[in-house]
């Protein structure tokens, strides 16, 4: 793009970007207009004298860092741009923190011969990271990551007890428990910004299989009752219940250990006679207790969900070097998996900060 010849295609790119940004968010008429101008430029690519000797390969390259350049920087004016997708989320979000205090393999009739909770976190970990990105094949990049260490580890274990392979139907009720369990923030938003912005024509095949089975996970949690679960009725209410009551006294918890903390300061400005220091010191054992019934689980998920409410969240995760960079903007040799790492490593720590009430965090914090 930077050859003169490229011109054209530069202020193309430019000016499209702006009329987007210009225009109030409407989904669909965005998705429409950002298909069309991706189909139309690949087109333009391939009749250039610029790629006129170029291989598949580099045509795709191309097309591919067209996306990612436009989706970048439209990023912020699509995604979750409608009230109504916001508000999904949150359902969807809601739901799940409550599901996963009491669900088991059993209950999406898992055989044992595959249940593998523990392997299954690896998953879990790639599908979480999918808020990290913003480019649609890199978000889908993470669904297809969790899709295949599930079906790496079902093939596995099928291998292993001598059994047919595993198909669609022992492969969905897997992801469904591992969408459960990983919980990402704006999941249907996310899902709904690759529908709308990957390039239909890349949508296809293996990704196209994965994705479809994502989408069936989703539908299937934001519906699932107890005759879902294989659960009595009763049973189930029960079961939320109980989730709803633990997860709201954990944040009853956590403000009371806020509000003990501020009695704290305001009681030792005042007097700093021997025996309120003896008061303050109880009460930092009183805090200490509180704190430590949060799990670093319930503190990742709580700051997760904070994220997602604040708006300045995602402005927090600029503070740390690399989370945006690529592997070809470093100048270190294969830093790919370290790269991928060091991104997971500071969407939880963004998250358990959250969590904890620590604002302004950033690289020199650690």
């Amino acid at each position: 793009m930077r050859h003169p010849s490229a011109a054209e295609f530069v202020r193309a790119i430019k000016t499209f970007i702006v009329s987007i940004s210009n225009t109030p968010p409407d989904p669909e008429t965005d998705s429409t207009s950002v298909q069309q101008f991706l189909a139309n430029m690949e087109a333009s690519f391939r009749a250039h004298p610029l790629w006129s000797t170029g291989s598949e390969e580099e045509l795709d390259s191309a097309g591919e860092g067209l996306e990612k350049y436009i989706m970048t920087k439209l990023f912020p004016r699509v995604f979750a741009s409608h009230q109504h997708d916001i508000k999904q989320d949150e359902n969807l979000h809601q739901k799940l923190s409550l599901l996963q205090q009491f669900i088991k393999p059993e209950h999406l009739d898992i055989q044992p011969t595959y249940q593998n909770e523990t392997s299954w976190i690896l998953a879990q970990k790639e599908l979480q990271k999918i808020n990290i990105y913003k480019a649609p094949r890199d978000k889908l990049v993470c669904i297809l990551s969790c899709c295949k260490v599930i079906s790496n580890l079902l093939l596995n274990a099928s291998v292993a007890a001598n059994e047919n392979p595993p198909g669609a139907d022992e492969f969905l009720p897997v992801l469904i428990y591992v969408t459960i369990k990983a919980n990402p923030p704006q999941l249907h938003s996310n899902l709904l910004y690759i529908q709308r912005f990957r390039c239909e024509s890349r949508l296809v095949g293996e990704a196209a299989y994965f994705f479809t089975n994502m989408l069936s996970a989703e539908a299937f949690v934001t519906n699932i009752d107890a005759k879902a679960l294989s659960m009595d009725e009763t049973e189930f209410q029960k079961n939320m219940e109980s989730a709803q009551a633990l997860i709201h006294g954990l944040s009853t918890d956590y403000t009371t250990g806020q509000n003990i903390g501020q009695s704290m300061s305001s009681e030792n400005s005042e007097s700093t006679t021997e025996k309120e220091n003896e008061k303050e010191k109880d009460k930092e054992k009183e805090v200490s207790s509180v704190k430590k019934n949060l799990s670093v689980s319930d503190l990742e998920n709580k700051g997760a969900d904070m994220i997602v409410k604040d708006g300045n969240g995602i402005e927090e995760f600029r503070n740390f070097p690399y989370l945006y960079s690529e592997a070809g903007d470093l100048t270190v040799g294969d830093v790919e998996d370290l790269l991928d790492r060091y991104k997971e490593l500071v969407l939880k720590y963004v998250s358990l900060a959250k969590g904890v009430g620590v604002g302004g965090v950033s690289s020199e914090d650690k």
